[in-house]
């Protein structure tokens, strides 16, 4: 997996790392019990605080997505988090309306908007 971090996007570094995991999950670039980088080395090559992946890593486990063993690195945690509808609707809702606000500053209609989000899905493939 390869991970590419943008220190001028604006957008928190940690979050940029947290999000390419996530996408590599669903796109099935990862799969359960596959091994994450160290956070040091992954620290080194992106050249980063090491706490700035650290907290990525900390993120990504507090919601279920990876499992960290003392002393033997971070995995993809097979078992997706049980959340709630309600909780993963909230989650969504912040990127549902940056999606929105971009749409309509773009003038595309909500139908063409609805086709894209629809063929990104199916691009990720069958939910697991």
């Amino acid at each position: 997996m390869i991970i590419r971090v943008q220190p001028g996007l604006g957008t928190p570094i940690y979050l940029q790392i947290e999000a390419q995991v996530k996408h590599a999950i669903a796109a099935g670039g990862l799969r359960q019990d596959d091994t994450l980088p160290p956070v040091r080395k992954l620290a080194a090559e992106l050249r980063i605080n090491p706490n700035t992946v650290a907290r990525a890593y900390q993120n990504l486990e507090r919601d279920g997505i990876l499992r960290t063993v003392p002393g033997g690195g971070c995995y993809v945690n097979g078992q997706s988090p049980g959340l709630l509808k309600s909780e993963k609707l909230r989650r969504l809702k912040p990127l549902a309306t940056q999606l929105a606000v971009e749409a309509k500053q773009l003038r595309l209609a909500r139908e063409d908007l609805m086709e894209l989000l629809q063929e990104s899905y199916d691009e990720l493939g069958e939910a697991q």
